[in-house]
């Protein structure tokens, strides 16, 4: 596999995935590695998985993922609570039997979060309602030595690439579906990205090492905000709309 996308955090977001789907195939893509977060939130879930099961794409478990089919639907918050609503059980089964981590060939590591939980950050740090890029000890500290040259990160939206002090490459690939958020699972903050773009990466292995392309991709992302609208998130309706929270 010498040339591949990874993309992540779509949220039920059929339109942005489509986009990216569309722009994957005019790249001559090998294979494609989703990691994560496919139908939470207040748009078209059942939609998006529906597209989801028809690709030969590799797939893993976000923390939503999990969280669909393994918390009791009535703790569920009003994202996967939308989400859960629409799923039948064969749907359910399939993101119960998602994995949430996958080795692949050029000592490809995958997963949502960090190497061990699907609910971390590893790239970025909570700091004044806000986030941050994690420093090397920070990221370091959060690998606990998991080694593998190329790592496969989501869960925060931010499309980032960062070589460790000790060789490691990690890429997040941004979120296909949803630009901005904010989060009070733990301490509460706020994630912008700060445009309208659906995002994702390609990923190339010439001459014994990787490069890195973040894609920004446009699609009617006022028609998704409109939906998220129509479902009473005016939280989503602003950040699909500006890439921003108030």
């Amino acid at each position: 596999m010498k040339k591949f996308a990874v993309l992540s955090d779509i949220h039920g977001n059929i339109l942005a995935l489509e986009a990216v789907a569309a722009h994957i195939r005019k790249r001559s893509i090998d294979a494609v590695i989703n990691l994560g977060d496919h139908l939470s939130g207040p748009l078209w879930p059942k939609e998006t998985l529906q597209f989801l099961l028809q690709q030969n794409w590799s797939h893993i478990s976000g923390n939503h993922d999990r969280q669909l089919v393994t918390h009791n639907p009535s703790a569920h918050g009003p994202s996967d609570k939308y989400a859960y609503a629409v799923l039948n059980d064969s749907e359910k089964e399939w993101l119960s039997s998602l994995k949430q981590t996958i080795t692949l060939n050029e000592n490809i590591l995958a997963f949502h979060g960090t190497p061990f939980t699907d609910t971390e950050y590893l790239l970025e740090t909570i700091e004044n309602g806000r986030t941050r890029i994690a420093s090397q000890n920070e990221i370091t500290e959060r690998l606990g030595g998991t080694k593998s040259s190329l790592m496969l990160c989501g869960h925060t939206h931010v499309a980032r690439v960062i070589e460790t002090d000790d060789n490691i490459l990690i890429v997040n690939p941004g979120s296909v579906g949803l630009p901005a958020f904010e989060d009070d699972s733990t301490t509460y903050h706020i994630v912008e990205s700060g445009s309208t773009h659906a995002r994702y990466a390609i990923l190339e292995f010439n001459n014994n090492k990787w490069s890195v392309e973040l894609v920004f991709i446009p699609y009617d992302f006022q028609k998704a905000a409109d939906q998220a609208r129509k479902n009473n998130r005016p939280d989503w309706e602003t950040a699909l709309r500006t890439g921003f929270m108030k």
